[in-house]
């Protein structure tokens, strides 16, 4: 098939800036100078006007091409969106005592549903319409569905896409390519809806390695119209890759296989290249959209290359973000990072018991986190640090819970209380991650479920919070939203000390498994209630 006319399309989700839809155009000009191409961000666009916009840039540029990216599709999270929070009206439905507070969160779990139904069925019908329209002008005309949220559930995909739709796991360079030049794609992550049935595993297959070399912002801007609306405010972080690939096995993340274990590097001078046509665009903040910015201690002198470049870029005023294993720091790292002006970071530790940690297969030290932060304090880091906790995932207890609590004032101490926000997740099962072979093998789920239901016996499954301790961490919870809705992690983690108590730090960074704590866990919560 020789495409001559691509239309992306980024369907609606959060005001992100699309960084997928921009490589791929990119990649695809570089291969491709002569084939036209359009970005569509739907983002952008007010709900009111999705299909009337989409009409009209299909009426005007005719492409016999569509690539749609679906970026959300689960809405596990301790955060508004879809007209409530979910966690929230989760938790109140399945725990509150008070009849009104359950009603309640059945009517919010209800909207919330009746939200995410409506957006599911509304990305698929622009993903017909869109596909319809373009037939008027090109009979031919195909369709390409990626993205995260796509890659998560590509399974289901099959039921839901039009005949012949093309289904894409992970990266979609090489699939594109290959379908540019007529070629064969069944050596792609990605099958043909009505064809063939995705190939078993599909998404544990690696991706094609890929040269990334500078992202041209002169040709984006020339085929993205509404480019600018990502620039007018300062208080966006515009996506910068350095790097794909996440070489770990953290039993509940599916970044490992979406965007394979092999690590591949941005070249240093490439990624500053790319930074610099968007300082001069006027950008200050980036966000390093990497898996892991440092996925090992392998990588540390590709990072320390890539920021000392960036000193020597002269880009002096400019602030950057990333999700980080702080286990990889070093001072010298650290002292890099605040002279390049990093002014937030994550870490996803999950649990302050290096016992948990072991179980989720995290590869943390937590000593070691601890050890570093340190040496990121003293480098003068003044800011502000995500932390992310999921508590009750594998064999939570009571002392686990102490431990993470020490753990976390312990970060306090190190950076102030003020500057920690912990970010309280429970987790939301998915498909393909070895949480779900544990549930599956525990007889959690069964067999066939659908991970894409929000059916109340589905969901109180696939958002992770089992008993004996899920009815614990349902009312301290409920009780946070009730006296610091505004301050949900810090609320979260005052209750559970004054119910809880705090565990010796040493027993947090040294924890061995202890097999008598399981069969007194009932007991000590009987004993708390």
């Amino acid at each position: 098939m020789m495409t001559t006319k691509i239309l992306y399309v980024r369907l609606p989700c959060n005001p992100i800036f699309p960084i997928g839809v921009v490589y791929l155009a990119d990649h695809i000009h570089k291969q491709f100078p002569d084939v036209e191409q359009r970005i569509f961000d739907l983002g952008t666009v007010p709900p009111l006007e999705f299909n009337q916009t989409l009409d009209q840039v299909v009426d005007e540029f005719q492409p016999n091409l569509l690539v749609f990216s679906w970026r959300d599709i689960q809405i596990y999270a301790p955060v508004g969106g879809r007209g409530g929070n979910p966690l929230q009206n989760a938790f109140e439905f399945y725990y509150a005592k008070n009849p009104l507070t359950r009603l309640r969160g059945a009517l919010g779990g209800l909207k919330v549903a009746t939200a995410y139904y409506g957006e599911l069925w509304r990305n698929l019908g622009l993903i017909k319409r869109g596909l319809q329209r373009a037939k008027r002008y090109c009979p031919q005309a195909r369709v390409v569905v990626g993205g995260g949220a796509v890659s998560v559930f590509y399974e289901q995909m099959q039921q839901l896409l039009p005949q012949g739709s093309i289904v894409s796991v992970g990266e979609g360079e090489t699939l594109l390519e290959k379908l540019l030049r007529g070629q064969d794609l069944r050596s792609e992550r990605c099958y043909v809806v009505g064809e063939n049935q995705p190939r078993e595993r599909m998404i544990h297959e690696e991706p094609t390695p890929l040269e990334k070399t500078a992202c041209n912002y002169d040709y984006i801007e020339s085929v993205w119209p509404a480019f600018d609306y990502y620039l007018q405010d300062n208080d966006f972080y515009i996506g910068v890759q350095t790097k794909r690939g996440c070489p770990h096995n953290c039993c509940y993340c599916v970044y490992t296989v979406v965007e394979g274990k092999q690590v591949r590097i941005n070249p240093a001078d490439e990624v500053v290249a790319e930074m610099r046509q968007l300082y001069e665009r006027g950008i200050r903040n980036f966000w390093f959209t990497d898996a892991q910015f440092i996925p090992a201690r392998k990588f540390i002198k590709d990072t320390e290359e890539l920021l000392e470049k960036i000193i020597d870029s002269g880009m002096e005023d400019i602030h950057w973000a990333a999700y980080i294993r702080a286990d990889n720091l070093t001072p010298k790292l650290c002292d890099l990072m605040v002279k390049t002006g990093m002014n937030y970071f994550e870490i996803g530790i999950t649990s302050g018991s290096q016992e948990l940690v072991r179980k989720m297969r995290m590869g943390y030290n937590l000593r070691t986190v601890l050890e570093n932060c340190q040496d990121l304090k003293a480098a003068g880091f003044n800011d502000l640090v995500s932390v992310n906790y999921s508590f009750n995932v594998i064999d939570e207890t009571v002392e686990t819970i102490r431990q993470t609590i020490a753990y976390h004032r312990a970060l306090e101490r190190i950076f102030g209380a003020d500057k920690v926000e912990p970010a309280i997740f429970f987790i939301g099962l998915q498909p393909h991650t070895h949480l779900e072979g544990y549930a599956l093998n525990k007889g959690i789920l069964n067999p066939g479920y659908n991970p894409m239901s929000l059916m109340p016996w589905t969901a109180r499954k696939l958002l992770w919070n089992p008993e004996p301790l899920g009815s614990f961490f349902g009312e301290v919870c409920l009780q946070a939203w009730q006296q610091n809705p505004n301050d949900f992690g810090r609320e979260v983690m005052k209750i559970l000390e004054e119910r809880l108590g705090c565990a010796p730090l040493e027993d947090a960074l040294s924890a061995p498994i202890r097999e008598e704590q399981r069969g007194n866990l009932r007991k000590e919560l009987v004993a708390l209630t």
